[in-house]
């Protein structure tokens, strides 16, 4: 984004730097930076300015969503009475819900969400990297091997499951692809983070985050960090001068020693292209710690060649003009909180009817403490006892019809939230076969396979990211431990060099031509496809049983490869395409086996195919050089 400044501003700005150096050099600090130089700079004071105003403005535009997700995670705490009581204040003007005796919090909710957990779980992304061309086959190959070590190392199990957590309990998990230059003692390596909604702002009104005009990442740092990572800042924080919203913690957080520091990207058109520019600095400093526009010839592109902000958004139900969602807490809460309140009702009537209450006359003249003591066997009176001194408080037991609503209720929150018996391993009544009690659980996990695929086209986008990363950034080779093609582990040293532009013809003083036409340069492209890495046992058992009827099929006999091909065309099942390729290679190599006349093939006994053993009659006829008769 372009911002304008003028000579004015840049006055104001000179005058606020020659005050500051003045106090400082007054107060004895020590100069780390001339103040005029950076008014010479593309990021000075006056953009910093501006760019903190207009931080805050987006943060104005989102205090509805940083307000709903901090409830939600009260809710998903069981902490939703503490969220009612301060809903009801703000409404009636301080009264509030008054603290109850019974307070209950039935887990149905929370139930859900951790249903949900566990199938996005069982079904974590897997990335297979498919070239464009024939001539990226190999590049296409190691990627495939290499992104799953990059994500392993950064240890993306947990990180995908504090994804999924994000989105459904916040309604929106945020994926951070970075370059970190100091990982491996400096060589430099990408960095993959979960990010919290909470931390970051953008443009009001837009649903593609890559729309904005600029987006903020804020975090809180403690000062004494900050200034021994920059020196610049020594004695110059004062403290937190935003306040940036924050979730309802246990442990008392002191934030009087931290201080606001900001990474602002934002977006230029520079030639002809967009241009992803970025800058870190403390929130109430004159000067950016670091921008890519202030040193131009070492960041000639930008901050990221791929002109991206690094964050995926991956909403969970998606809302226009957003690119947050809301979640399954939103969608439930409210009949959560009538099963709560119902629940209050019935166990302060169970409490007021299991321990009976009496009437007693100010003048029956009965001793209260003997009589309220079970373990006294005589109650001392003065005077007469009347009937009515002494009369126990009536009782009314609920109908039973409140029951009922409540089981309604529950089921209700069930049937919304998509979590009903079938979904957590039960089964309906009088279903007792395994393949229906299996037809019914899958056709019951629609749902959760939906936001699975979701899920899956925000991780497709993560290894985009990693992709151009390491087309940018891996300049010098690295070595990674793969598995080969026959699950071998192999190691293997990679650098960009596949990936970098590849002239199109010859090189001619410098130029690729073709027919002495300047052909430019190609950039090697790859499509990516995203399976489920099925991890749960049903998954699993299936996948083997099907294994195990194509083999009873005889789909492995080369002698039937034709057959069997016909047959998986009419298939769908994962890694289809993958077997399909193996029948054909291994008839390919039974036929060349029987044109020349040799029982066994080195190859095909690799690969233990089973040639069928040749009569002595079909022998003779090989050795005359005649063809044998199909039988």
């Amino acid at each position: 984004m372009d911002f304008i400044t003028n000579a004015l501003g840049d006055m104001a700005v000179a005058a606020s730097l020659e005050a500051s150096m003045r106090d400082a050099a007054e107060a004895g600090l020590p100069e780390t930076r001339d103040a005029y130089a950076a008014l010479s700079l593309p990021i000075g004071g006056e953009r910093i300015h501006t760019a903190w105003q207009t931080l805050l403005r987006y943060k104005a535009g989102k205090a509805n969503l940083e307000r709903r997700i901090v409830q939600n995670q009260q809710w998903y705490r069981l902490r939703q009475w503490d969220t009612l009581r301060a809903s009801a204040s703000a409404e009636d003007g301080g009264q509030g819900v008054r603290e109850m005796q019974v307070e209950p919090t039935s887990p149905w909710l929370f139930n859900a969400i951790a249903n949900k957990h566990a199938d996005a779980m069982d079904n974590t992304p897997r990335l297979s990297i498919l070239p464009r061309e024939e001539s990226d086959r190999r590049e296409a190959r190691l990627l495939s091997a290499i992104v799953p070590v990059v994500l392993d190392q950064n240890d993306f199990e947990q990180l995908y499951a504090d994804h999924v957590d994000n989105k459904l309990i916040a309604g929106t998990g945020v994926y951070g692809v970075f370059w970190d230059p100091q990982r491996l003692n400096g060589l430099g390596d990408i960095a993959i983070e979960e990010c919290d909604v909470l931390s970051l702002f953008w443009e009001p009104g837009i649903t593609d985050i890559q729309q904005s005009r600029n987006l903020f990442y804020v975090t809180l740092r403690d000062n004494e960090v900050l200034e021994s990572a920059y020196p610049q800042l020594t004695g110059r924080l004062g403290g937190q001068i935003m306040d940036v919203a924050r979730y309802v913690y246990d442990d008392a957080v002191d934030t009087s020693g931290k201080s606001v520091l900001v990474d602002w990207y934002y977006k230029k058109r520079q030639n002809g292209r967009t241009v992803l520019h970025y800058c870190k600095f403390v929130a109430g400093q004159p000067e950016p710690i670091f921008a890519t526009e202030n040193e131009p010839e070492a960041y000639p592109n930008g901050w990221y060649d791929h002109g991206r902000y690094p964050f995926v958004f991956d909403p969970m139900f998606k809302c226009k003009g957003s690119p947050c969602g809301f979640s399954y807490i939103d969608v439930g809460k409210k009949t959560q909180e009538y099963i709560d309140r119902a629940d209050q009702a019935m166990l302060q009537n169970l409490l007021f009817n299991a321990r009976p209450r009496h009437f007693i006359r100010s003048d029956g003249a009965v001793n209260e403490d003997e009589y309220a003591d079970v373990t006294r066997d005589f109650v001392h009176v003065d005077g007469n006892l009347g009937m009515d001194s002494v009369m126990p408080i009536p009782t009314n037991p609920l109908p039973e019809i409140y029951l009922a609503i409540l089981r309604d209720k529950i089921q209700e929150l069930k049937e919304t939230t998509g979590n009903r018996d079938v979904n957590t391993g039960g089964a309906p009544a009088g279903v007792t076969a395994a393949s229906a009690i299996a037809a019914i659980q899958e056709a019951g996990g629609k749902l959760s396979r939906d936001h699975n695929r979701a899920g899956y086209r925000a991780f497709r986008k993560l290894g985009l990211f990693v992709i151009e990363l390491i087309r940018q950034f891996y300049d010098t080779a690295r070595c990674f431990r793969i598995a080969g093609e026959g699950g071998e582990t192999e190691f293997v040293e990679y650098s960009n060099v596949g990936l970098r532009p590849q002239p199109q013809g010859e090189l001619v003083d410098g130029v690729p031509r073709l027919y002495g036409v300047d052909v430019g340069y190609r950039v090697p492209l790859f499509d990516l496809e995203v399976t489920p890495e099925r991890a749960s046992p049903y998954s699993r058992m299936s996948q083997n049983e099907l294994a195990l009827q194509f083999y009873s099929a005889g789909f492995f006999n080369p002698q039937r490869a034709d057959q069997a091909l016909s047959c998986l065309q009419m298939m769908d099942f994962p890694h289809k395409e993958e077997l399909m390729a193996s029948i054909r290679r291994q008839a390919e190599e039974y036929r060349a086996a029987m044109e020349s006349g040799i029982p066994e093939l080195s190859t095909a006994r690799q690969r233990r195919v089973e040639l069928p053993k040749l009569s002595r009659e079909d022998r003779a006829r090989q050795q005359a050089n005649e063809t044998a008769t199909p039988r």
